[in-house]
């Protein structure tokens, strides 16, 4: 059995503020530091071999931090980027017009085919995700890589290995450095193949942790 570990990047500057990140950056707070050494601390007693990380800032420094911990090196995968938003990059979510507000609100209510203009759809998202995910089986035997994402592209993987089109209605909460886990097997009580072993853990965090809009 493979077991892939999942963590989102530690609480960014963008975060904190509401406003949208997407493809584009924003540094981890002190908090977020603080949780990617929790994290961290955790995962250097799963006998984690791979870091494959997202190549995006938030993602890289989180990865950095776990990598210490753990001894390994991070590989920069761009599959593992968050959802591109489009024009509403950047911008704070308390003053969308309410077309742009229906725009966002399409990634998460089940609207098939959603996406915010010059951005990207929730099927492209999994697409990449998972391929990201199944490349995973490539590695030696023996290994357990740990992929390091972001709220939107991780609960959107979680969800369509649970059999959830990639546009189904959003209803994963995956706070800053969550832990999740899925496993490849074959067992005569479950679908062969990905299964979801644990999603959206905190319990190594000593604060409670942000998601994409609440505080």
């Amino acid at each position: 059995m493979l077991q892939v570990y999942l963590v989102r990047h530690g609480e960014t500057e963008w975060n904190a503020l509401r406003r949208i990140q997407g493809q584009s950056d924003s540094t981890l707070t002190a908090n977020g530091e603080r949780q990617a050494r929790q994290v961290a601390e955790r995962a250097k007693l799963l006998g984690i071999t791979h870091i494959i990380s997202s190549d995006l800032g938030r993602t890289r420094h989180t990865a950095e931090i776990i990598a210490r911990a753990c001894h390994c090196e991070v590989l920069l995968e761009p599959r593992l980027r968050e959802l591109d938003m489009g024009v509403l990059e950047m911008r704070d979510i308390d003053t969308l017009t309410a077309e742009e507000e229906g725009w966002r609100k399409q990634l998460v209510d089940g609207t098939p085919g959603g996406r915010i203009p010059q951005g990207e759809s929730m099927t492209e998202l999994s697409l990449r995700m998972q391929a990201v995910l199944d490349g995973c089986r490539d590695l030696a035997q023996g290994s357990i890589p740990l992929l390091v994402s972001h709220g939107m592209a991780l609960g959107c993987l979680i969800s369509t290995v649970l059999g959830l089109p990639p546009y189904a209605e959003r209803r994963l909460r995956l706070r800053n450095c969550s832990l999740s886990r899925m496993d490849f097997q074959q067992s005569p009580w479950l679908a062969p193949g990905w299964v979801v072993e644990t999603a959206g853990d905190v319990s190594h965090l000593d604060r409670p942790a942000l998601d994409e809009v609440q505080r």
